[in-house]
């Protein structure tokens, strides 16, 4: 049996790109305990990453935000898209009050 995809959405505007994959995997594995496998992105439109959930093979579940990157606790599908969508409002609001 190969991964189910179960969630693929991706926006794209003038001036950002948001991408969220998600699949269900066949079998648990160390890195994915959860049995979930995942990569969300959001960046701007010069290709900069702004913020990235995944966990590919080796790390685990973790979050690049920027230049800085932490490990982060799966719960559930539904809180990892409510916690990335946290993450670009938050960083959004953050880089528009920069350029103000």
């Amino acid at each position: 049996m190969k991964a189910e995809l179960v969630y693929r959405n991706k926006v794209v505007t003038e001036d950002r790109m948001t991408e969220l994959v998600i699949w269900e995997l066949p079998d648990k594995t160390p890195d994915r305990p959860h049995g979930i496998k995942y990569r969300l992105y959001h960046g701007d439109k010069n290709g900069r990453c702004i913020v990235r959930y995944d966990n590919e093979s080796g790390k685990g579940d973790h979050k690049p935000i920027g230049d800085k990157e932490t490990r982060y606790q799966f719960a559930s599908v539904e809180q990892l898209i409510k916690d990335f969508i946290s993450d670009i409002t938050r960083l959004t609001n953050k880089e528009e009050e920069k350029d103000e």
